[in-house]
């Protein structure tokens, strides 16, 4: 995906701007390290452009599945959560070959999972 590829660009670029800079200036008063931001930026705008104009047309192409889904699943969904009033009681859903998606209640005296064993911070 070219929008994953691109996504730590602007990171890269706030640190670049917190940076403390030599206090030299061109004959516009911008230092030369703001001159080099406002460069990288708009080189930046100019790579993501197309990925920005897919996301757009693929959220064009979708709106009407996703306002679809919405108008009929919205209500069960609703009933749904009315109806159990605690998730940690149940297992995660199930799908079974047939399609149906089940959930099934813990046992009473079932033990919760263990927590992941933390590993040891690394410190940078």
């Amino acid at each position: 995906m070219p929008v994953m590829k691109h996504a730590a660009a602007p990171l890269v670029a706030l640190s670049l701007l917190a940076a403390p800079a030599p206090a030299q200036q061109d004959d516009q008063g911008f230092s030369l390290m703001e001159e080099g931001a406002k460069l990288f930026f708009r080189g930046l705008m100019d790579e993501m452009e197309p990925a920005f104009r897919e996301l757009e047309d693929l959220s064009r192409q979708m709106e009407p599945a996703l306002r679809d889904f919405a108008l009929h699943m919205g209500p069960a969904l609703r009933d749904l959560m009315d109806q159990v009033e605690d998730w940690s009681v149940y297992h995660p859903p199930e799908i079974l070959p047939n399609g149906d998606i089940i959930l099934r209640r813990k046992a009473p005296d079932e033990p919760s999972p263990a927590p992941a064993p933390q590993q040891d911070e690394i410190e940078l």
